[in-house]
């Protein structure tokens, strides 16, 4: 497990920098709470076959976004030398040190400020029954994270945990120009972005430090 000496430093202002982490305790509290909240708000805004399919079509919705934001977001390579550290700030710092239990999780300064403009985004979409959506949404988002932290701390046993973080790992350990997807792993299928072991991949630059 990565101790606090070895964690990579993002912000030199310590109130900033407690900001970008956060404990699995920590995050299922949040969402123990938050994801009633959002359940609470949606109930009564749709009958309940189109609030099963808005639910259903949330969570597919997340798969897509969770792979389009790490394979075009998080592993984008900008010319500019400020792009290049926000990117590194976003996701780099979590390739230069993969295992840091603090850093497997989204921190809530990210994903409460960008769920509530995705929620905005539904509702005004959809109207009042966009919150079920907005549930699925984030279901999906809460699983993703919490298989990815399961991914770097524990042994993931049986089929389905194994092919997650064997997926998961090659991303990080074979390389990172593949696997982008961690619950939605239809994607790299699809999309053709699969790690085939033996498979000659063009080798991506390597982050650097801040």
């Amino acid at each position: 497990m990565t101790s606090a000496q070895s964690r990579i430093r993002l912000f030199n202002n310590r109130w900033l920098e407690k900001l970008t982490v956060i404990s699995a305790s920590m995050f299922i509290a949040l969402w123990a709470v938050s994801l009633p909240l959002i359940a609470l708000a949606a109930r009564g805004t749709a009958s309940f076959g189109p609030a099963i399919l808005l639910f259903l079509a949330g969570g597919v919705l997340w798969t897509l976004t969770e792979y389009a934001l790490h394979r075009y977001v998080f592993h984008w390579q900008p010319a500019s030398t400020r792009l290049a550290e926000a990117v590194f700030v976003m996701h780099g710092n979590h390739h230069a040190v993969p295992n840091d239990p603090l850093r497997n999780l989204m921190p809530p300064i990210v994903s409460l400020p960008v769920g509530g403009l995705i929620w905005a985004i539904m509702l005004a979409a959809i109207g009042p029954a966009g919150s079920w959506m907005f549930l699925g949404f984030m279901v999906g988002y809460v699983t993703y994270d919490l298989v990815h932290y399961a991914c770097h701390q524990w042994p993931m046993k049986g089929r389905l945990a194994r092919a997650l973080k064997t997926h998961h790992m090659r991303h990080h350990h074979h390389h990172e120009a593949g696997n982008f997807a961690i619950t939605g792993m239809m994607w790299d299928r699809l999309l053709r972005t699969r790690i085939v072991p033996g498979r000659d991949v063009k080798q991506p630059a390597r982050h650097s430090s801040l």
